[in-house]
């Protein structure tokens, strides 16, 4: 089952080419001064040549003479380091997929936070500031996906809502298969959403105070495994902002039964289960928003 989420989650990733491969797999090391973003300062965010994940902002590179793009600092849990085979250096890795993207030097006095992250352009794409962004998703599960699903469609910055199902191991799952418990999905649904108008934090916030987290194995009247509150993660930095507020709230006091977990296929449920409270003009049986943070 590993395995399989595995090859699903790379089956997401960019296809590379050779050149690319060498840099970002194998870990090589392109020719100084000769990458595009070298002596590249427009204003926007560089990303994941892999799998697309935000890296770094063009406010914090500068003019290195190094030969290779220079940032003083990172988007916060993007990279990774790892000390490097020669034993001096440290290798810096984009931290969902572990993508070759240089190295990181401290202690050159070169800017006012005497870091240096040494980027290969191979390994980055830039979108400019004022380029519309490119739409994310995240998958959540608390129930019957109905009253999930119309929540998220309420809230500003999401462009979708879409029933489905998610975590088991058939190909192409029915809702009759699903309920009867044989398949092992999830009711879930894929939010997908503007980042530059609302963050993952605040759509998993949101997500906490939709349903009840501590309902064990189902919610409300829906009980069952496929009705279990989980978070589906496509990232580790949503794998630390589900652990951050699920800590949180057991701070606060709630036993929380949610479950962190790899995302897999999100397979899209039956026509007749989509915009369902829209289409039956109705409100959420067992879906309630309480505020908890």
């Amino acid at each position: 089952m590993t395995s399989k989420i595995k090859d699903q989650k790379k089956s997401n990733y960019v296809k590379l080419t050779p050149e690319e491969a060498n840099v970002i797999l194998h870990k090589g090391t392109e020719l100084p001064f000769s990458g595009k973003y070298n002596e590249f300062f427009e204003k926007g965010i560089y990303y994941c040549k892999r799998c697309r994940a935000a890296l770094f902002r063009s406010k914090d590179k500068f003019r290195s003479s190094c030969g290779w793009p220079s940032f003083e600092d990172e988007i916060k849990g993007a990279i990774k380091r790892v000390p490097d085979s020669d034993g001096v250096r440290t290798e810096i890795q984009c931290a969902t997929c572990h993508a070759h993207l240089g190295h990181v030097f401290e202690g050159e006095g070169l800017t006012e936070k005497n870091v240096r992250h040494c980027v290969n352009s191979i390994s980055l794409f830039f979108v400019p500031q004022n380029e519309k962004p490119r739409a994310a998703q995240a998958y959540f599960a608390g129930g019957c996906f109905w009253g999930i699903e119309y929540h998220f469609q309420q809230k500003k910055g999401v462009v979708s809502a879409l029933s489905g199902y998610m975590g088991g191991y058939k190909e192409k799952p029915l809702y009759e298969e699903v309920c009867g418990g044989g398949t092992g999905h999830v009711e879930t649904v894929e939010v997908t959403y503007n980042p530059n108008k609302v963050s993952y934090e605040e759509l998993a916030r949101l997500f906490f105070e939709i349903h009840d987290p501590t309902q064990e194995n189902g919610q409300g009247p829906d009980i069952g495994d496929q009705y279990k509150s989980v978070i589906f993660y496509s990232s580790e930095e949503e794998k630390r902002i589900a652990y951050m507020l699920i800590d949180l709230l057991k701070q606060k006091g709630y036993a929380v039964q949610t479950k962190v977990l790899p995302a897999s296929k999100f397979w899209k449920a039956e026509d007749y289960h989509q915009e369902y409270y829209k289409k039956n003009k109705k409100k959420p049986y067992c879906h309630f928003y309480t505020k908890r943070f």
